[in-house]
């Protein structure tokens, strides 16, 4: 196989021998991606033996291929490689297997990773397709280890702006943070719940996520203390079950007087007068059986 050569070649002289079905989703963010930034990297190829004009089977680059297919272009820089059939399908499964979906943290990560690169907001903004502002506060959160709040602002729960805001504030004022993004309608109904239910995880867990095995602090239980917590445990249970058959007792003696009551046609006259012959739908059902 001799070395690799990029050249610009038309698109329609292309053929993807085994094509893969691509999320819509994903596919409009490469489109999008390539519209605005241009080709990061250019598709491979290898050249077929064919007469007459050259043409060319794909072998890694699918998606970028058909964004410019998408976009009208006529022509894209891709890696002329000379190979046979079996080996391209070999570099097309490497190609995919390394190909593994990042977790939003590790994308995140990156950005960071720039930064400490030396390159500024600006910089990393226009090589991302992110605004600065956005890349401004994923910095800052990750600079503070706020890896659940860095989670949800990937997944589109919460907003930048509100996460830093919460970074920022102490356990005291983060339901004024809420309310503030609940009155600015940033923060809305399902929302506004997964944010509640991040920020009481953050408070109970941590801002981060633990990794490796849990580690059990404290002593080992001994089989005395086992066993004596076992006992505990079941005293309390007996103890439930007796105040929950006292009440029970309670309630049936409380059923039947009113049944009795009820059977009392002046009673009952009386209670309609005063309009209190309602009853509470459990009691009144309880009543009826």
């Amino acid at each position: 196989m001799t070395a690799p050569v990029i050249e610009i070649i038309p698109v329609a002289s292309i053929d993807v021998v085994n094509p893969r079905a691509r999320n819509r989703r994903v596919f409009k963010e490469i489109v999008t991606s390539v519209a605005e930034l241009g080709l990061k990297r250019p598709i491979t190829v290898r050249r077929k033996s064919e007469d007459g004009e050259p043409r060319y089977d794909l072998v890694c680059g699918q998606g970028r291929l058909e964004a410019y297919q998408t976009l009208g272009q006529r022509e894209i820089p891709a890696i002329v490689v000379e190979a046979s059939s079996e080996d391209s399908a070999i570099m097309s499964l490497v190609e995919n297997c390394a190909r593994r979906q990042h977790r939003a943290i590790d994308l995140l990560h990156d950005i960071e990773g720039l930064k400490s690169r030396g390159y500024d907001y600006d910089e990393i903004a226009r090589k991302t397709g992110l605004t600065v502002e956005y890349v401004k506060g994923v910095i800052s959160l990750l600079e503070h280890g706020e890896h659940r709040l860095l989670r949800a602002v990937e997944a589109g729960q919460v907003p930048v702006s509100i996460a830093l805001m919460i970074s920022q504030a102490e356990d005291t004022e983060v339901q004024a943070v809420l309310q503030q993004a609940y009155e600015e309608k940033l923060l809305r109904g399902q929302r506004l719940m997964a944010a509640k239910k991040l920020i009481e995880q953050r408070r109970r867990r941590g801002k981060g996520y633990r990794t490796g095995p849990r580690r059990v602090e404290g002593p080992t239980l001994s089989s005395n203390a086992l066993l004596r917590a076992y006992r505990e445990d079941v005293d309390r249970k007996k103890i439930l079950i007796r105040k929950s058959n006292a009440t029970k007792g309670r309630l049936t003696f409380v059923i039947e007087a009113l049944r009795k009551l009820f059977a009392e046609h002046d009673f009952v006259a009386l209670l309609e007068a005063e309009r209190l012959d309602t009853l509470p739908k459990n009691l009144a059902q309880r009543m009826q059986s």
